[in-house]
């Protein structure tokens, strides 16, 4: 480099390292292994460990809040002392450009300086008494981390370096070293070309600035030095020599030199740079997040500097560019006005925001040429009066400060267009201070002004815009700025508003819950949505410049009758409000966009479609409309709709005839309507279909003209009857198909598949048989996994929980979400679900996915508190998206079900946690419950917070303009102001609680928890729940990617309360039929009168968990279907059922005696009708149903125990029901498939008595005639609540001595066990043991329970 070299190298230190540069310091208790670095090749100091996760950043202070403690990052800046060991002149202000930073490294005691990196980012200098350790303890306190234990656990993870770091020697990299300057002794000539390179002299060449830099002495820089100005001249590449570049400037009087380099990396690295120096317009220099302590000394050279920019560093520049117009020294931790920018008299802007400035200099007074002047994100209370001096001045940044008035001096600035004081403390806004003003454009953002004082409007013309948003208005009268264009007064308590003005453009008010009487005379633009309007004026018709209104998320009633006849009006929102119809009249508006979604409309104007030549977009979704108005009298219609959005009403086959004429119709969303049919005819008059969503519906079939839309992109049908799969393969514009919950059973693709197919859902068809191993290369396939066995089924636990969830890419066809389900998570009793949202980020919800359920493993045992370990979570995976070298970030949400196997009377528990824009919502008892927090500046708490840390929200409230979230995953870069420690609530779970909802932004931007929970209430399968929340957020408008996912729970009584104090007792047989009431799960009736619909068991034993793949597994254990409206109990005679207390089966004792799931060992054939029935005269059986081609038997022997009649005979002779028991034999040893037999201390009672028969065969048949609620799946299963099944194959539930249910005639060979040949003669042994032992008759002298035998 330039500079003089010095023979530091710098290395990575850990904190204690550093304490041993300083013993002086005090250390903490802590340590932090890492690797070491070394110097690179070529004199560059570069970094070997090649820090993972380093960020690119734009926000680099870095600082801590100021503390007691001598390590607090900003401790020198937040007392007005310069940071950082900067010399400033008293006098000038200016810095000592006669060291160089190498120089300023060294010391006299010869121990190199130690500096700290956050995020990757820049690097600052210690001062001597600063701590490391202490440093790294407050950085892991205020990033959430709470136990001093955890916080020196994190500190030895080596990991850590990707958020902070100590050196020991300034680091340099290689690309800040280059933006700073290139230098190097190489051959140079100039002029002409007629040596050979061998001849060339042997110069210094340094690239710094704007101009190339040759020494006059022979490899040295002393002496003359040549300046070649580069801007605007040209660099090329000479042919004639190898590695040879010809620099040459601009203007008449050009010069070339020519310069040899010693081998092609630097010829390259010269080249990139030089390239864009000469493809500039304007002379300047970026050297912004280079952790500069003073200026090279080569950058004076380039006297024809105009634009310097120095942000995000630790300097204050010297006075030495005579040519500088702007500069930029914002994040530079300055804590006084550098008072050498006052003697650059060309100077025509200025930013010093975010500093700590406390005051402005007299001297500032000089800059008369200033015509921007930045000073916010400071601690400024007052400006000093020689400002009124800058007559040329027209726009002062003053916000976030701490002003609690408008400075006087700011009368004197005659040129004034703009004055911004957003963030300040003003209370009072007295319009007389503005008298004298000649702003334009005011801006009072997030204040605490309450009360306006009026003024003379003749004295207020000069005003045109003015925001006061984030304020505390109750009743704002603006008709005071007669010149007014627009105004927003978004976010206050504004009761009365008052508008005129002839000049208005635009008016936003919204979110006023009390702003119930608006007048306002014109304008271009008005929103007012999320008020409490009741009704509109009639003067809205006549206004003649009204362009676009906003009316949505109201009271409002009625539209004025003359709406639809502005000559204007070009988009109307009136959404959510209760509008029961819309205007008849309609005469030819020049209307392009209606909204008018979620209202009671029955019906639209008839001649809506006939008179509305230039209507593009409907959207009438959330509605009550049965019909559509014609769009033509004729068979030639003038319509140009190209979106029509109606999900959500009560369509019928009806109106799908009025659909033909709109020909240029490219989207259609007709979801949850009652379409029976939708006839080709009428869907090939629709060629210019692109987009089609026909989900909810009771359609069989897709038409076949579909083929004509030859345009067809996506096709969304789910949640349909639909058994044919269409030929949509064949389209080549094909990216998304959507068919799941269907019932598919075939599918016949093309050998060539559409080039652009992304997403292809097949989930939900149980009876789907499809190889899909050649559907490999699309990126989301999804389709049910085959049923397997799953771990958490054999424990024995209840079905407490059942999901699906679902992802739907944007209309970028970019999916930036993801979905994360774990059934069965750190043993049976526990689940994880998740939501991440990366907004434009596809990686970050792909690390968020693969990574955040084992973060959250091992934070589980590592503390046993809920609000602990979910925290220590979010933190940890800051750090390992910082390792995996994330710059940006995303939404986050998780829920854990848990339930303590320690606590015998425990309940489960629900612990979510989020941070950003995804959210959970619980139902309970029909109506939502918040689990999740939005962190965001319009929280107090919070806004406080990013206040503290300089930062700068702009006017879309985002923090430094990256996003409007204080607590989100990721951009580490805006730490302090932004953290990812996250809300955690936790709740116990109760019978009243239905099923929780986690969703990403796109879904709650769309669809409110109250309608979400109304929404899926009585849809019974987790899948179709899901799919129905995607598609309602599409139908409403929503054009982001969505997630959602929907956890059923089934939390009973006896889930909530256990009483083991009396001895164990054998469970009666499932041929008993006594299934135990739990009255306190079962859900509310739907309005309708109906009886809610069960919860489908589709897929309810798969084991394997895919968090990219669209499924509805069953959480826990077995099954989630819901008990019986009415708990039926038969008793056999000489027995009765238990006392009303109740044994849960998440007991340990119970479980060891629980019932396993196992698979069945025969199929019946697929071509069993969709009820599991062979004929449709048959009644249902009760307690079996079909899945697929799959029979399951349900038996539920969850708490229950059968206790004999009390007579006097107990403690002698045997009772008649108990010497029947002990007549029937032993039921046959497991085949080898069976899982292992359970642990001793409950047996299974597996003989019943000869009566026993009839009583079975009775309560199924009365039973099945109860249970007439078809599932989801097809299967008419009794609507029970099964905690255990057993599952075998059967043409129907007979009985025989041997054992429970016969295997069909003519088993499925896919579905036998197979017998390994070399275990074939053991198993005929066994058999031929057991028979001999049926032949025997039993013992009677054995005890009562001696053949209770587990299965």
């Amino acid at each position: 480099m330039g500079a003089p070299q010095t023979n530091w190298s710098w290395t990575v230190l850990c904190p204690v390292q550093a304490y041993a540069l300083y013993p002086d310091t005090t250390p903490m208790a802590s340590l932090l292994p890492t690797p070491t670095t070394s110097t690179a090749a070529g004199g560059l100091l570069t970094d070997t460990s090649n820090s993972l996760g380093q960020d690119i950043s734009r926000n680099t202070r870095g600082e801590l809040h100021p503390s007691n403690s001598a390590g607090s990052l900003s401790r020198d800046c937040s007392t007005g002392v310069a940071p950082d060991g900067q010399d400033l002149d008293n006098k000038q202000g200016a810095v000592k450009l006669g060291q160089t930073e190498h120089q300023n490294e060294v010391s006299s005691d010869s121990s190199p300086a130690l500096y700290v990196q956050l995020h990757g980012e820049t690097v600052r200098r210690l001062s001597p008494d600063e701590r490391p350790l202490q440093i790294q303890n407050d950085f892991l306190f205020k990033l959430g981390f709470k136990d001093p234990w955890r916080v020196q656990e994190e500190g030895l993870d080596t990991e850590i370096g990707s958020l902070l770091r100590f050196y020991a020697g300034k680091p340099q990299t290689i690309e800040s070293s280059e933006r700073v300057q290139l230098s190097g002794a190489y051959n140079v000539r100039k002029g002409k070309l007629q040596l050979p390179v061998n001849r060339w002299t042997r110069r210094q060449v340094i690239l710094c600035g704007t101009c190339l830099i040759v020494s006059s002495v022979k490899e040295s820089q002393s002496g003359k030095m040549h300046i070649l100005p580069l801007i605007g001249g040209k660099v090329e590449e000479v042919k004639k020599h190898n590695h040879c570049l010809a620099f040459s400037s601009a203007g008449p009087q050009s010069q070339t030199y020519y310069v040899s380099f010693d081998s092609f990396t630097e010829h390259l690295r010269w080249h990139r740079h030089a390239a864009k120096m000469v493809s500039q317009r304007i002379n300047s220099v970026d050297l912004s997040c280079c952790s500069l302590e003073h200026l090279p000394s080569n950058l004076f050279y380039s006297h024809d500097l105009t634009h310097l920019n120095l942000k995000h560093n630790f300097l204050g520049p010297g006075g030495l560019f005579t040519c500088l117009r702007s500069l930029n020294l914002s994040n530079n931790h300055l804590g006084q006005f550098p008072l050498a920018i006052c003697d650059i008299p060309t100077l025509t802007e200025v930013n010093l925001s975010c500093n700590y400035l406390l005051s402005v200099p007299s001297s500032v007074g000089a800059m008369t040429n200033l015509q921007t002047f930045l000073l916010d994100g400071n601690c400024l209370s007052d400006l000093p009066s020689e400002l009124g001096s800058l007559q040329r001045l027209g726009y002062l940044g003053l916000s976030f400060n701490q002003f609690n008035h408008v400075p006087q001096v700011l009368e004197r600035l005659s040129s004034m267009e703009k004055l911004c004081m957003a963030g300040n403390y003003l209370e009072t806004l007295t319009l007389q201070n503005f008298r004298l003003l000649h702003v334009k454009h005011i801006d009072l953002r997030l204040n605490k002004i309450s009360v306006m004082v009026p003024d003379e409007p003749d004295l207020l013309r000069h005003v045109t815009q003015l925001d006061v948003r984030d304020n505390r208005l109750t009743d704002l009268d603006a008709s005071v700025f007669p010149r007014l264009e627009m105004l927003h007064c978004e976010r206050n308590r504004i009761i009365s508003l008052r508008v005129k003005g002839c000049l208005l453009k635009g008016l936003y008010a919204s979110n006023n819950a009390r702003n119930r009487c608006v007048f306002i005379q014109t304008s271009t633009f008005i929103s007012i949505h999320l008020n409490n309007l009741e009704s509109l004026p009639d003067w809205l018709v006549d206004s003649k410049r009204l362009e676009v209104l906003d009316v949505s998320h109201n009271l409002v009633t009625e539209l004025p009758a003359r709406l639809f006849c502005s000559s204007s009006l070009r988009k109307l929102s009136a959404g959510h409000n209760r509008l029961q119809k819309l205007p008849e009249r309609v005469e030819r508006p020049l209307l392009e966009v209606l909204d008018v979604q979620h209202n009671q409309l029955v019906e639209l104007p008839c001649n809506l479609f006939l008179k509305s030549d230039s209507l593009r977009c409907l959207n009438a979704s959330a509605n009550k409309l049965e019909l559509l108005p014609p769009s033509s009298l004729s068979e030639e219609s003038h319509s140009i709709l190209q979106e029509l959005y109606l999900t959500n009403n009560w369509l019928t086959d009806k109106c799908v005839p009025m659909l033909t004429g709109h020909t240029h119709l490219r989207v259609l969303h007709m979801a949850y309507n009652h379409l029976q049919t939708f006839p080709a005819s009428k869907m090939a008059k629709l060629e210019e279909l692109e987009e089609v969503d026909l989900s909810g519906n009771m359609l069989k079939t897709v038409p076949t003209t579909i083929m004509n839309c030859r345009r067809m992109h996506t096709l969304i049908a789910h949640s349909n009857t639909i058994e044919v799969f269409p030929e949509v393969m064949q389209l080549m514009e094909m990216k998304c198909v959507d068919l799941s919950c269907n019932e598919l059973s075939e599918i016949t693709l093309p050998e060539n598949l559409p080039p652009k197919l992304q997403e292809l859902d097949l989930t939900g068809n149980p009876r789907l048989n499809l190889d899909h191993k050649t559907l490999d290369n699309i990126r989301c396939f999804r389709i049910d996994l085959p049923p397997t066995f799953s771990s958490n089924e054999a424990s024995g636990g209840p079905a407490v929980w059942s999901h699906g969830y679902t992802e739907a890419s944007g209309v970028k066809n970019k999916l930036c979400v993801a979905a994360l389900s774990v059934n069965s998570f750190c043993g049976s009793r526990e689940a994880l679900y998740g939501v991440f949202d990366g907004d434009r980020n596809v990686e970050v919800p792909y690390l968020l996915q693969c990574t955040m359920n084992d973060v959250l493993a091992e934070e589980r045992h590592k503390t046993k508190s809920e609000e602990d370990y979910m925290t220590n979570t979010f933190l940890v995976m800051q750090r390992k998206l910082g390792t995996a070298g994330q710059k940006l970030g995303g939404s986050a949400a998780l829920c854990h079900i848990r339930h303590d196997p320690t606590d015998l009377g425990g309940c489960f528990t629900l612990t979510a946690a989020n941070v950003g824009k995804c959210q959970a919502i619980l139902c309970r008892d029909g109506k939502p419950l918040s689990l999740s927090l939005l962190h965001n500046v319009g929280l107090e708490e919070e806004y406080r917070r990013v206040r503290q840390h300089r930062a700068i929200i702009t006017e879309d409230n985002k923090v430094n303009g990256v996003t409007d979230c204080t607590r989100i995953m990721g951009y580490s870069f805006l730490y302090p102001s932004v953290v990812p420690c996250p809300y955690v609530k936790t709740v116990t779970l109760t019978p009243q609680d239905e099923f929780f909802i986690l969703g990403s932004r796109g879904l709650w931007d769309a669809v409110s928890p109250t309608d979400a929970v109304e929404a899926i209430r009585n849809v019974p399968d987790g899948l179709a729940a899901a799919k129905k929340l995607c598609t309602l957020a599409q139908g409403y408008g929503c054009t982001d990617s969505i997630s959602a996912v929907v956890v059923q729970l089934s939390v009973s009584e006896d889930c909530c309360s256990c009483c083991c104090s009396e001895p164990q007792q054998p469970p009666p047989s499932p041929g008993l039929g006594a299934y135990p009431p739990s009255a306190s799960s079962i859900k509310e009736r739907p309005s309708d009168g109906s009886l809610p619909v069960p919860p489908s068991s589709c897929s309810e034993i798969s084991s394997e968990i895919s968090t990219s793949e669209m499924s509805s597994e069953v959480g826990s254990t077995a099954s989630s279907d819901e008990p019986p409206q009415s708990s039926l109990v038969y008793l056999l005679p000489g027995s009765e059922l238990p006392s009303a207390r109740s044994c849960c089966a998440l007991h340990p004792a119970c479980l060891a005696g629980s019932f396993q799931r196992q698979l069945s060992s025969a199929t019946f054939s697929s071509a069993l009708s969709d009820n599991g029935l062979d004929s449709e005269d048959e009644e249902p059986i009760a307690g079996v149903f079909s899945n697929g081609s799959r029979v399951e038997v349900e038996a539920d022997v969850h708490c229950l125990r059968m206790e004999l009649l009390s007579s006097p005979q107990t403690s002698g002779s045997p009772s008649i029901h108990e010497r029947n028991l002990l007549t029937l034999p032993p039921p046959p040893p497991p085949p080898p498939s069976t899982p292992e037999p359970l642990e001793d201390g409950v047996e299974m009672n597996q003989a019943e008595p000869e009566n026993g028969f009839e009583r079975d065969e009775s309560w199924q048949g009365d039973v099945g005639k109860l249970s007439g609620k078809r599932r989801a799946n097809g299967s008419v299963a009794r609507q029970e609540k099964s905690h255990n099944l057993i599952e075998v194959a059967a043409d129907a539930p007979s009985k025989k001595t041997g054992g429970y249910f016969t295997a069909p005639a003519q088993p499925d060979p896919d579905d036998q066990f197979i017998i390994p040949p070399e275990l074939e003669e053991e198993v005929k042994e066994i058999m031929k043991q057991h028979q001999q032992k049926q032949q025997k008759p039993p013992r009677t002298d054995q005890p009562t329970d001696y053949y209770d035998t587990p299965l």
